[in-house]
């Protein structure tokens, strides 16, 4: 677990800081907070030394609250694996972006040598202000790192990018300090359903939830690794650090794929791509009459099967999500679609299906080699099927 200091500046976002750290404290960390002087008129001290169970910094002379360190700022500074601002306001982004140390927590900003990532949070306006957006950049440069805000309703009553980060999104940046050993490699992923319009109220789609293409795109951007997600529409969060590239049918998906694919050196075909699509879509709602209604479907693109056909120097691995004869269905999609793995599963099983958070895969490879996994949480799946990929990425070298 890690040493972390939750700088909290002077913004309505503050009180989300509490939440943070308690989130942290659950998770086993050592956390301790610094806060400016305009943060406490937020939130109060004694909330966050209630949550972190340590003592709460907030005043450069203030008595030395820690023996052991003969400088406070130095001894925190060195202390922390990670410090998080949140929230990060205007004005001590641009206070650190231009060398400013005037207080306690801008000190150990300067004096750190541990990873500092900053959450923004203000006005959409505020955010936008090109000066603000130099600032940022110029910490970016210097090797900073940024939960960027999101869109939503603000405090002063606007609506825009600005607000926030969630503490969740946040607290994952704890795991950057994983060892980074992906880092280097770029991986293309692909995750959730497609939907293929019948008209512009209705579509067909299947079951799937993305869960599982997430937690591979979270945990290999968690050990390095350069990230494209190319997501159908699901109800899940971007995970950190990875870039989202949002697709509905599956033709955008293909083109998507087309796209990136040539860089990669590993693409995971998570996704439960609809087969087929509606020949004819209408502009209209189509209306309920007496009569049947009957659907003429054409193939969509085979995206796993064009991308065996034209992989050249990638890993490719995709999924089977089967209802019977697993094995022996998994093999042949291997075969056919020449693949190098594929991950199947039993959908049918209470553990493994679509939307559950554990799953069950065998990874069958085109070498031979058989890997039945047990059941496992999806992001412990997820690194599974990361370490074989590397694995057999090495081996090519």
């Amino acid at each position: 677990m890690a040493n972390i200091i939750v700088g909290v500046t002077g913004g309505i976002a503050a009180y989300k800081a509490a939440e943070l750290v308690s989130l942290l404290g659950k998770q086993g960390h050592d956390v301790r907070c610094i806060m400016t002087e305009a943060a406490q008129q937020f939130i109060t001290p004694l909330t966050l030394q209630t949550l972190s169970g340590n003592p709460v910094y907030t005043n450069m002379f203030q008595l030395q609250q820690n023996p052991e360190w003969k400088v406070e700022h130095i001894g925190l500074a060195h202390w922390a694996d990670l410090m998080l601002i949140v929230p990060a306001t205007a004005d001590f982004i641009g206070k650190v972006a231009n060398g400013l140390a005037d207080d306690l927590l801008s000190t150990c900003v300067m004096a750190s040598q541990a990873p500092v990532y900053f959450a923004p949070a203000m006005n959409d306006q505020m955010y936008q202000n090109p000066l603000v957006q130099r600032n940022i950049q110029t910490l970016r440069d210097a090797g900073y790192g940024f939960v960027d805000p999101v869109e939503g309703n603000l405090a002063c009553g606007t609506s825009g990018k600005g607000k926030m980060a969630s503490v969740e999104q946040i607290a994952d940046v704890v795991n950057t300090l994983r060892p980074q050993d992906l880092a280097g490699m770029r991986f293309v992923i692909t995750a959730g359903p497609t939907r293929e319009p019948i008209d512009p109220v209705r579509f067909l789609t299947n079951h799937s939830s993305g869960k599982m293409g997430y937690a591979l795109a979270r945990q290999a951007a968690y050990r390095g690794a350069d990230v494209v997600l190319i997501s159908g529409p699901v109800q899940l969060e971007a995970p950190y650090g990875v870039q989202m590239v949002y697709v509905e049918s599956a033709q955008q998906m293909f083109e998507a794929m087309q796209q990136y694919y040539a860089d990669a050196d590993v693409i995971i075909k998570s996704a439960a791509v609809a087969d087929y699509r509606p020949k004819t879509v209408s502009a209209q709602k189509i209306k309920k009459t007496d009569d049947d209604l009957t659907l003429e479907l054409e193939r969509n693109a085979d995206i796993l099967a064009w991308l065996g056909a034209h992989k050249t120097h990638q890993v490719l691995i995709g999924f089977a999500a089967e209802t019977n004869d697993v094995a022996q269905n998994a093999l042949g999609k291997l075969q056919r679609k020449q693949l190098d793995f594929i991950a199947a599963n039993d959908v049918t099983q209470t553990h493994s299906g679509f939307g559950k958070d554990t799953n069950q895969v065998t990874l069958y490879g085109a070498d031979g080699s058989v890997n039945a996994l047990p059941i496992l949480s999806k992001d412990d799946t997820a690194n599974r099927i990361l370490d074989v990929a590397i694995a057999y990425k090495t081996k090519l070298k």
